[in-house]
């Protein structure tokens, strides 16, 4: 009797495992099939993985009917996942589950709001981002002839985006949904950069202007000219209507408010976005405590700094330390003297911290990165640093911008925890080791959570405390005033979108509570109007990674490894934080 007990229980656990493996084989397949028809959706997303199959195509993401196809296309997707289930899945199957299916959840979320109708500000626009990969600088590939006759095409097909993008700002003016009239001001000098008289000086020529020595004179020829009549009969003339349109249309449409809870619907949309960007549990109310909470320990952190600083001022008060910033800010060894001197900085930074890493971590990327100045056609509204990962087959490095505009905005004590922070061992860690993990579906490889990625970016900036890269004062001053700007972005962003703070009163917070420049101030309030969100994601996501990492250590004690703890966070790519709790818990328990 129990032989046969034995037998059949060895039956069920053989019959139950064959059902767990039939179950992630059939799921391996739907998210190969969702990352392939991913990239017909979306070809620049191929173009920016390395995948040259559709560098010649661009779908006009902006229409209504494209917008109806993709929700249809999650909603299928996340369907069939449902419909084969997570029973009896674990470790790398079991988290390719929860991903998937809450990245389509909050895409299809997403739909329920009119951001097709806000196309255009002055962060994030397709105008813009079309420039730069047309420039010759960034993914799109220009080495042969056949990527040159790809872009060729596909640019034929932007100035359709364009257009498109007018029609939809015009159903928003009808519908009061519109952008704040500041940041539309800063649109028209951007879209000027890009209407030029002479296609020579277009940022699109740039690809022009390098043609490979090895091309044929007569390729050579036929391209110069396809250049020529593409700036000179498409991509100008398109660039002039939209500025027209907003210039003439739009912008006396505009709201004087400034955050997303002033339009029809803001409340609801501001809540997704909190959700999207940070923990589905939390809401702005709480974002917002939060925030007070972090400003005040980390002006407490400053206090500290100033008497290593020889500060000959008490800093007790609010008021005090706002005499210790502008004294810090007084400082002319703070100031680079060239943008030369602020790139060779961060390159030299790099070079110096690449020994340390090993200590601290055993996966480290294969791809390199580059260090380059932010183009000067949108550097006045761009932000202090950005990260552009590398291509899938590692042909194309890594690339951290820093902003060289107004240099007294950017100062020395800023190196440090930026570097971390874009660089190594932040999003150029985090990025390429995800890229460069090929156990993983290519869903995963390229999956974006902004709470993990820009959480993971602090965390790395916090680390540097224990790499011993802010041994100076003064670099420690810029990572604490870095963090602090960070935790001031729980409250800002919060009191523009959910408690209605105007743009002055988000300013006055601002220069309150930290040492920013108006460059820098004005820049960041605008940033946090035009991408309501996006900004919370970086405090909220460095909490959460520095509340498990004390979680493990406090479980593990002596069995601890840092660089143990580090692999477990990264080596499965950029997940939701609360997947990332229930990942460390269970490797916790195992240990």
């Amino acid at each position: 009797m129990f032989r046969s007990l034995l037998i059949a229980s060895l039956m069920l656990a053989s019959g139950a495992a064959f059902a767990a493996d039939d179950r992630a084989a059939q799921l391996g397949k739907l998210y190969g099939e969702f990352w392939e028809e991913n990239l017909k959706l979306n070809p620049v997303t191929a173009t920016f993985a390395g995948d040259p199959r559709y560098n010649d195509l661009l779908p006009n993401d902006l229409a209504p009917e494209n917008e109806a196809r993709e929700r249809a296309f999650h909603q299928r997707y996340l369907d069939r996942a449902r419909a084969i289930g997570d029973s009896g899945l674990t470790g790398k199957d079991k988290l390719s589950y929860e991903i998937f299916t809450l990245n389509r959840e909050s895409a299809l979320e997403d739909y329920k709001f009119p951001n097709r109708l806000v196309p255009i500000n002055q962060f994030y626009n397709i105008a813009n981002s079309f420039a730069q990969l047309g420039s010759g600088t960034s993914a799109q590939p220009f080495v042969t002839v056949k990527d040159y006759d790809d872009w060729l095409k596909r640019a034929s097909l932007f100035p359709a985006l364009l257009d498109q993008a007018i029609v939809n700002m015009r159903e928003g003016i009808k519908a009061n949904i519109v952008e704040p009239r500041v940041l539309m001001e800063k649109v028209l000098p951007q879209l000027d950069a890009n209407i030029v008289d002479d296609p020579t000086k277009s940022i699109f020529w740039g690809p022009a202007a390098k043609l490979p020595a090895e091309f044929s004179a007569a390729d050579k020829q036929r391209l110069t000219d396809a250049f020529t009549a593409l700036i000179n009969t498409k991509l100008t003339p398109a660039y002039r209507r939209l500025r027209a349109f907003i210039a003439d249309e739009y912008l006396p449409k505009t709201r004087d408010t400034f955050g997303r809870g002033a339009i029809p619907n803001g409340a609801a949309w501001y809540e997704h976005n909190v959700r999207d960007n940070t923990l589905r549990s939390m809401t702005p109310a709480k974002v917002h405590q939060i925030g007070l909470d972090e400003v005040a320990r980390l002006q407490q952190a400053m206090r500290e700094v100033a008497k290593e600083l020889n500060y000959p001022k008490p800093v007790k008060s609010l008021a005090e330390l706002k005499g210790f910033f502008e004294w810090m800010k007084a400082r002319e060894d703070m100031v680079f003297a060239s943008r030369e001197d602020l790139l060779k900085a961060y390159q030299a930074f790099g070079a110096n911290v690449a020994p340390l890493l090993p200590t601290y971590f055993n996966l480290r990327p294969k791809a390199d990165y580059k260090v380059r100045l932010v183009e000067p056609f949108r550097e006045a509204s761009a932000s202090s640093g950005q990260y552009q990962g590398p291509s899938l087959d590692g042909s194309r490095a890594g690339i951290f911008f820093v902003n060289a505009y107004d240099l007294k905005a950017r100062p020395k004590s800023a190196v440090a925890a930026l570097s971390l922070h874009e660089a190594a061992p932040g999003h150029h860690f985090q990025i390429s080791l995800q890229r460069e993990l090929k156990d993983l579906p290519m869903f995963r490889r390229f999956s974006r959570d902004t709470a993990y990625m820009e959480g993971w970016g602090l965390y790395a900036e916090w680390l540097g405390y224990e790499m011993g890269m802010y041994k100076d004062p003064v670099q420690r001053f810029g990572a604490i005033d870095a963090e602090l700007w960070r935790a001031i972005r729980l409250v800002t962003d919060s009191g523009i979108h959910f408690k209605g703070w105007t743009r002055q009163q988000t300013l006055d917070y601002m220069f309150a509570n930290s040492p920013a420049e108006e460059t820098r101030a004005v820049s960041e309030a605008e940033r946090f109007a035009a991408i309501p969100g996006q900004a919370l994601a970086y405090k909220i996501g460095q909490l959460k990674i520095i509340e498990l990492r004390h979680r493990a250590e406090k479980a593990l004690g002596k069995k601890f490894d840092v660089r143990a703890y580090h692999d477990e966070v990264l080596k499965d790519g950029a997940i939701p934080l609360e997947v990332l709790e229930a990942k460390i818990d269970r490797w916790i328990a195992v240990q």
